[in-house]
């Protein structure tokens, strides 16, 4: 029952990802190979909650609320996404997503959280791996990453509005001072 329901979230997700009211063509972003001190500063810290032996690989601002992180494990070959919240208060609506189109793995965490959302993990060693993370109202999914190609496609959502755009891959460099945090 819980493997439907996370198939149709997904598939929901997914569908609210590709078609919405308004769409905006950015674009395309330069990566540069660690963010400016000021958006560091508007990042939420990477907690370690993927575990020991993941290191941070990618990553986007979700708004101003949060940062979704993409992980790896090169002893493992798994990836881990997990969505963290900039500063934690009454519980919203949060979720984490990953999926491995190759193969089809994917897992998806969603619900009311205080301060983050995952970690959710997939096989990903040498496959391209689409990721997402969403709090309250703004989401952001990135299709077609670190898997060797130059680009990805990233899909911010705000409110109504949809931005679509081509960012460089790697688009972060790992991130130092893991902070722990709570649910």
């Amino acid at each position: 029952m819980r493997t439907s329901r996370r198939a149709a979230a997904v598939a929901a997700f997914a569908a609210l990802a590709v078609g919405s009211t308004a769409t905006v063509m950015a674009q395309p972003a330069a990566a540069a190979p660690a963010a400016p001190a000021a958006a560091a500063a508007a990042q939420a810290a990477y907690n370690g909650v993927c575990g020991s032996g993941y290191t941070v690989v990618n990553w986007a601002d979700i708004g101003k609320q949060g940062t979704v992180y993409l992980t790896y494990n090169s002893g493992s070959g798994k990836n881990c996404v997990v969505t963290i919240r900039k500063t934690s208060g009454a519980p919203v609506y949060m979720f984490s997503y990953l999926g491995i189109p190759e193969t089809g793995q994917g897992d998806y965490d969603g619900d009311y959280y205080y301060s983050y959302a995952g970690p959710v993990y997939a096989y990903g060693r040498g496959l391209c791996a689409d990721w997402a993370g969403g709090i309250s109202n703004q989401e952001t999914w990135t299709y077609g990453s670190n898997c060797g190609s130059l680009t990805a496609t990233r899909v911010t959502k705000d409110g109504g509005t949809t931005a679509r755009s081509k960012v460089a891959e790697p688009s972060a460099a790992p991130r130092a001072g893991v902070t722990a945090g709570t649910r």
